[in-house]
């Protein structure tokens, strides 16, 4: 289905309607790693209606853990089309790794994938020790122990992504090996298969 159809469908919701989080989206604008503005006209502040549900859950235990602080959506549901002009981005660089292959798809396209981290009672993010999308070894949550042994991340660093990570897990999402802003719900092969992917 087209992203420019979707207010019209019935298994998604509007990320507004979410209770507790704060939305943006960086791939309005420029500030991501491509550098420009890759969904121009398309709404993209949509989730799943099942990734939704969760999302807030996870916004509503943070809240309770940590008061003041909040969820940000730095990326959602993500149109297939724009998937591509991704993986066309990097083709050819070891940096590829980082962005689902198109002819398998990304959950995102699903609407069943979300890019979050914290905002502090002031709007602040937390330090994480990486940024958003920023792709290298310091950003993969399977080599923090080894990253905060050498000193490139700190354990507040650390900490900060325990936080995020305990909200998610807490309301049924998983993360990814290579990315501590990435969060799935439900197994990638099930939604590939089974979900609506956006175009």
């Amino acid at each position: 289905m087209r992203c420019e159809f979707i207010a019209d469908h019935p298994d998604f919701r509007r990320l507004a309607a979410i209770d507790c989080i704060t939305v943006d989206l960086r791939y309005v604008g420029t500030d991501n790693f491509v550098g420009r503005d890759l969904y121009g006209d398309l709404d993209c502040a949509w989730l799943h209606r099942e990734a939704a549900a969760a999302l807030e859950q996870a916004a509503y235990y943070l809240a309770e853990q940590h008061p003041g602080y909040r969820i940000i959506v730095l990326d959602a549901l993500r149109p297939h089309r724009v998937q591509e002009m991704l993986w066309a981005h990097l083709d050819g660089t070891p940096l590829q790794m980082y962005v689902a292959d198109p002819a398998r798809g990304s959950i995102h396209s699903f609407g069943m994938a979300v890019d979050v981290t914290v905002i502090d009672p002031q709007g602040v993010e937390i330090d994480m020790g990486s940024g958003f999308d920023e792709m290298v070894e310091k950003s993969h949550p399977a080599l923090e122990e080894k990253m905060l042994a050498a000193g490139q991340i700190t354990a507040q660093q650390r900490s900060n992504r325990e936080i995020l990570r305990q909200a998610m897990f807490h309301a049924g999402f998983r993360g990814i090996n290579s990315e501590w802003w990435h969060f799935n719900f439900g197994d990638p092969a099930v939604v590939r298969q089974t979900y609506l992917r956006i175009d």
